[in-house]
């Protein structure tokens, strides 16, 4: 029997093979959609899960009652050693760094890297494994670096390069060989090595901080330490609030004992909930869309087959003429959804792989093969179908093989009304869906555009900006700007500053400054901007007041206005001349000027106050910042290159624009709007096939009675019409329910940004036109051939 069942299961979608494909296609792009989406999840929610006693690890996060003060990825220097050192009860391990950028170098092949010299704890705390080397001891002698397994064959060609050296360049321009004590396997993503970007560093310990020329890390005064803390197995994590607080007070300067307290945060948790909440809030978002289409997608093959089961009683009636008992109609029409649903399955499952490579450049992230998954995903795609086939057989199954068999031969159904009002209830939610979709796409799109459209406050257009070689001394400082006048005399350039920061919202450390006789626990803290006389020229910063500092200008720093604002004077004149301290340096310093504001970071924060340090009298810097002139940018790009060369030999010129800049602060949000595009479509999509198997269907049930109308006279734009009025009130009515929906939807997600748009009603208005006038004109090029068809085959139709 069930072979049988299945036997006449496939004839009937063969037969059909025109609602069978509609339902295929729909079910199949709504799947792999869904499948795309929970790898994407999954793999985000593993993030850290991979690490040596996972549950235990956390995260040292710094909290600020004074936004401009501190770093959420940072505390103090010393406070995890000493946790370790003073709480063993409650802190198993512990482990610190300081991440840093060097120029590394090995034979001809010069670049430049990022390096964590941090505790030698790293490798044993966090399990990381090693293709060559011992981990236990690869961090413990001076100068020894642990090289990832990528970077050795970047480097040196193969992997097995233990007992080789490399050489390391220090911020003040000397180098020195350090020995490859172990080659480590690229771990999968995690909060550790992949902290603030996707790189993988190489490390090395503490024991040559000081060789590079960094802050002491046992300082209570650096807050810019990435602290990581291991807990003893069955410890509460809110055990070891007490003693961080503790600590604290004893041994923090009054103003960060003040403005800063410091909590554990489970490593899993921090990922998630880091850049306030946006990873959180991407997975969310695209988990709710995949939802929203998968249900699109059910909702479609489950009219579908509804609309089908009507066309069918007189079939029923027939096979219960012949015997057919009700079990065996259940079971048969339960048969032909779950193999629509099954083929519709394995072709997701197919479509999953090809798509993969697409949606892993959509979302930033490579996601794993189909094989990769833990055993239990396979229960995804099961599940779907079960479900689905059952949704989509149970109507026709019980309710029209419950039917008198007369009724049945007759062509009669009694529930035809409710049939109507819940094929309408299904195809007006698969409208709803579509047109929230739309419209935010539409308002993501506005957001992302603002991001790069909205006046920043300086002009990034042609400028370029790279890393120099560091030798903090004032010869280095000297050195650079002896560079800096030779570049910016070559053709098609215009400026070249050298400065700490630039606008890419990896921001430098703050200040925290007070007035003059003010008292210092009161001050406010201010972003570092340590840059040379030709920053705003480079920028095209308009300064509001005074003057910027020349190189000699060793006592005066500049304000923007937020920061003039914050020290209390009511205007960028009235801060001309005042006088202004920082916490901890007995320094007077003297405001020469206040320049308009500008966004350093990311538009999702306020506008920062900033204070201009002179780079001549804080010799520290990263970046030179070059003005282009608009014309032959290769030529110009290709003459600095060759002139760095000379200039800076071993040195190389790895260089991005600063449009680039903004496309990684902002990737989340871009991925977001290529997600957004991608939901759109399948909703289109989905929505189209739903509505063109439903006009079929119709127009098929109701052809003989448009033959009738034709010989009555109707017009055929009359019979169309007919077609097209249903549609048009549900996707009014839909309108009316969807549009407050996507709007409250959207205001939320807007709320996130500091600065961002207004909603308007253009995304609206265009949303429910493109909607609108796509589904109506499919409805009038498929019901205008049957309209045109000659009367006398219509009425044979039956």
């Amino acid at each position: 029997m069930f072979k049988t069942n299945l036997r006449i299961a496939w004839r009937n979608i063969i037969k059909h093979r025109f609602h069978s494909l509609v339902n295929i296609a729909g079910l199949f792009a709504g799947i792999t959609f869904a499948l795309l989406i929970t790898a994407y999840v999954w793999q985000e929610l593993q993030v850290n899960k991979q690490l040596s006693n996972a549950d235990r690890q956390y995260i040292l996060q710094t909290h600020s009652k004074d936004p401009n003060l501190g770093n959420d990825l940072t505390s103090f220097g010393p406070i995890a050693k000493r946790l370790k050192e003073e709480y063993p009860h409650l802190v198993k391990n512990f482990y610190r760094f300081d991440g840093i950028s060097s120029q590394l170098s090995k034979g001809d092949k010069h670049f430049r890297e990022s390096i964590q010299v941090g505790d030698s704890t790293i490798l044993t705390m966090y399990g990381f494994k090693m293709l060559h080397g011992d981990a236990a001891t690869a961090l413990n002698n001076p100068f020894s670096i642990v090289i990832p397994e990528e970077k050795a064959i970047k480097y040196f060609g193969r992997t097995d390069v233990v007992g080789e050296s490399i050489t390391v360049r220090n911020f003040s321009g000397d180098k020195r060989e350090f020995q490859i004590t172990a080659v480590m396997k690229e771990p999968s993503e995690n909060s550790v090595t992949n902290l603030t970007d996707d790189q993988l560093n190489f490390l090395t310990g503490f024991s040559s901080v000081a060789w590079f020329g960094r802050m002491d890390v046992e300082s209570w005064q650096n807050i810019y330490v990435p602290s990581f803390v291991e807990l003893q197995e069955g410890v509460d994590p809110k055990s070891l609030q007490g003693p961080l607080d503790q600590l604290i007070r004893s041994n923090a300067p009054a103003v960060l004992q003040q403005n800063l307290s410091v909590t554990p945060i489970q490593l899993s948790k921090y990922y998630l909930g880091k850049n306030n909440g946006l990873v959180s809030r991407m997975l969310y978002t695209l988990s709710i869309a995949g939802l929203f289409i998968l249900l699109m997608a059910i909702v479609n093959f489950v009219n579908i087959s509804i609309s089908r089961s009507g066309t069918r009683m007189k079939e029923i009636g027939v096979r219960k003429v012949l015997g057919g008992m009700k079990k065996q109609l259940v079971m048969q029409f339960l048969s032909e959804a779950f193999i629509l649903v099954l083929v519709s399955t394995l072709m997701a499952i197919a479509g999953y792989a090809m798509m993969r490579p697409l949606f892993s450049s959509i979302v930033g992230k490579e996601l794993p093969e189909l094989m990769a998954f833990p055993s239990w995903f396979v229960l995804i795609p099961l599940i779907i179908s079960v479900a689905v086939g059952f949704m989509a057989g149970v109507y026709p199954a019980l309710v029209l093989s419950s039917m008198k068999t007369i009724e049945s031969l007759k062509g009669k159904l009694k529930s035809v009304k409710e049939n109507i009002l819940l094929r309408r209830s299904l195809v007006g939610f698969q409208f709803g869906i579509a047109l929230i979709v739309l419209v935010a796409a539409g308002i993501i799109t506005q957001q992302v555009a603002y991001f790069f459209g909205r006046e920043l406050g300086y002009n990034k257009e042609f400028v370029v900006s790279s890393q120099v070689p560091r030798d903090w001394t004032p010869q280095g400082v000297e050195r650079m700007a002896t560079v800096r006048n030779e570049l910016a005399n070559l053709p098609g350039v215009k400026e070249v500053s050298l400065s700490y920061e630039i606008p890419n919202g990896n921001n430098g450390g703050s200040s925290a400054v007070f007035r003059l006789g003010a008292d210092s626990t009161q001050a406010i803290a201010l972003q570092n901007l340590i840059t040379d006389e030709h920053y705003l020229t480079t920028y095209q910063i308009p300064v509001k007041a005074g003057q910027y500092f020349n190189s000699a200008d060793s006592g005066k720093v500049v304000l923007n206005e937020t920061a003039a604002k914050m020290l209390g004077w009511k205007n960028a004149e009235e801060a001309i001349g005042q006088q202004l301290r920082m916490a901890g340096d007995p320094t007077v310093f003297s405001v020469k000027g206040v320049t308009a504001d500008f966004y350093i970071g990311s538009m999702q924060q306020k506008m920062q106050p900033v204070v201009y340090l002179n780079v001549d009298a804080v010799p520290i810097y990263r970046f030179f910042s070059l003005k282009l002139q608009p014309g032959n940018t290769k030529e110009t790009i290709r003459s600095i290159e060759n002139k760095w060369a000379e200039l800076l030999p071993g040195s190389s010129f790895e260089f991005s624009f600063m449009d680039e800049a903004l496309q990684r602060i902002y990737a989340n949000e871009i991925r977001m709007k290529k997600a957004a595009y991608t939901a759109t479509a399948l909703c289109l999509l989905i929505v189209l096939l739903g509505v063109l198997g439903l006009v079929a269907m119709n127009v098929q049930k109701r052809i003989r009675e448009i033959g009738i109308r034709k010989v009555l006279g109707a017009s055929v734009p009359g019979i169309i019409m007919l077609f097209v009025k249903e549609f048009l009130l549900i996707i009014t009515i839909t309108a009316l329910v969807a549009c407050p929906l996507a709007w409250f939807i959207m205001n939320q997600w807007l709320n996130n940004y500091a600065a961002r748009v207004s909603i308007t009603l253009n995304p609206f208005i265009v949303s429910m036109m493109a909607l609108g006038g796509v589904t109506l004109l499919l409805i009038v090029l498929y019901t205008a051939r049957t309209a045109l068809m000659n009367p006398a085959k219509s009425l044979k139709a039956e």
